[in-house]
């Protein structure tokens, strides 16, 4: 059973004006070290390099999630819905603000060198020997491993799932309006007001009644805008492949038991692939911009440089092309290696797709949960069986291709590359 705060709190929020917390349960999740610490993890990793506005945190992303959901949830009650699960309100509350708690420093960028994913943490965290665990388990013993699998999507209630992940979920609908808000620009903007009027629990599902489909169309197009003009910006791409680079070749540098001048502990963990959750709860991104500093002093000639470039964004160059095929990536590598640029570290050709919207297709279970429609007749239809304009974006693949390099070092080795290479590259451009 729920215990409700004798006095509600409220949080100041800049995109919800206010965020609202009666349980007690939810106010002692918030005040765990675990949760505590996403305010030293930045929402949109390197994008600050490109938008300086973009310092936000993860905490503050997680506590808007928390309060879509309140709201869609409160909205569900005052109406009555038969079909909402009351029983699971407390379930739903707790995923949602404890859905990115696994996140670590600049997450994505290191995820991909050391494959750890987010999600895993956030379950270990959840379930180990952590003060959210204790919380959680104060509340109901059976909450923990049921927070957990609504993260990893295994727990049985769509409807459940479908409120914190899906295609039209508190998490997009919060990362959307507050990543625009704090970079600046109009892109994920769309009608939150509106589309929350129009939700519904149906039969297991979460769905929109057919006349919020406009609104719904506006948040997809906002979505597509968002990930090509902020989440896919060139330059944020460029800081991430660097800070990449920087861990690749720590990683590549520890393997072959170079004596860094600095390794502490959980950097130790980190390289060796073998974190403990303490060691993972200390790392966050001042610790690692700390490390950073400390290995652009590092004797290894490759390691300093990554660093310095990342520490006085002295990023890499890119050039766009429609295509790059076998013999022209052979080409620049064998180019740059000749010149005594390791295309390891200083090369990289990066090709970026994202449908805004899955079109369902009956059968394939990878699907994400698609966005349903309740028509006039009470029946359920697929979204972009209704509307062109879904139809249409979720036809959208990908973009160019972008290669990133050096290009300082590339321009002075003139004779490392053909003309027609140094022209694709927009090398001899002044």
């Amino acid at each position: 059973m729920a215990r409700l705060l004798m006095e509600e709190k409220v949080f100041k929020d800049p995109v919800h004006k206010y965020i609202y917390v009666q349980d007690e349960t939810i106010w002692n999740l918030i005040n765990t070290k675990e949760f505590q610490r996403l305010r030293r993890i930045r929402q949109l990793g390197t994008s600050f390099m490109t938008f300086h506005g973009a310092e936000h945190s993860r905490f503050s992303h997680s506590l808007g999630v928390y309060e879509v959901a309140r709201r869609i949830i409160s909205q569900f009650e005052r109406n009555r819905y038969d079909d909402w699960p009351s029983e699971e309100r407390l379930l739903c509350l707790c995923s949602a603000l404890l859905h990115d708690i696994g996140h670590g420093p600049f997450s994505h960028s290191v995820e991909k060198v050391f494959g750890t994913h987010h999600e895993d943490w956030t379950c270990r965290l959840v379930l180990g020997d952590t003060e959210v665990n204790r919380v959680l388990t104060e509340a109901d013993p059976e909450l923990p491993q049921k927070v957990s699998d609504v993260i990893c999507k295994s727990y049985g209630k769509e409807i459940v799932v479908g409120l914190i992940s899906s295609q039209l979920d508190a998490d997009r609908m919060d990362y959307l309006l507050r990543d625009a808000y704090y970079t600046g620009v109009h892109y994920g903007t769309f009608d939150l007001e509106r589309i929350l009027r129009v939700i519904r629990p149906h039969k297991g599902h979460i769905v929109v009644k057919e006349s919020g489909m406009h609104a719904v169309e506006d948040y997809l197009m906002s979505r597509y805008q968002m990930y090509w003009q902020v989440y896919f910006h060139p330059v944020t791409r460029s800081s991430e492949i660097v800070l990449r680079k920087i861990f690749e070749r720590a990683k590549r540098l520890h393997t072959d038991r170079y004596a860094f001048q600095f390794l502490m502990g959980p950097l130790v963990g980190l390289l060796d692939n073998e974190m403990t959750i303490e060691d993972y709860l200390t790392l966050d991104e001042s610790y690692v911009q700390m490390t950073i500093m400390q290995w652009s002093k590092e004797r290894d000639p490759i390691l300093s440089d990554l660093c310095a470039r990342f520490l006085n964004r002295r990023l890499f160059k890119y050039a766009a092309l429609d295509d790059i095929n076998e013999a022209m990536e052979h080409e620049l590598r064998a180019g740059l290696l000749a010149c005594g640029i390791d295309p390891e570290y200083y090369l990289e050709i990066d090709y970026l797709t994202e449908l805004p919207y899955d079109v369902y297709r009956a059968g394939d279970e990878e699907e994400s949960l698609p966005i349903w429609l309740l028509d006039g007749r009470n029946e359920l239809v697929e979204i972009s069986r209704k509307s062109d304009i879904i139809r249409s974006i979720g036809s959208i693949h990908g973009g160019k291709h972008h290669i990133y390099f050096p290009a300082e070092l590339v321009r002075n080795a003139e004779s490392c590359l053909s003309p027609e290479m140094r022209r694709l590259l927009g090398l001899d451009e002044r």
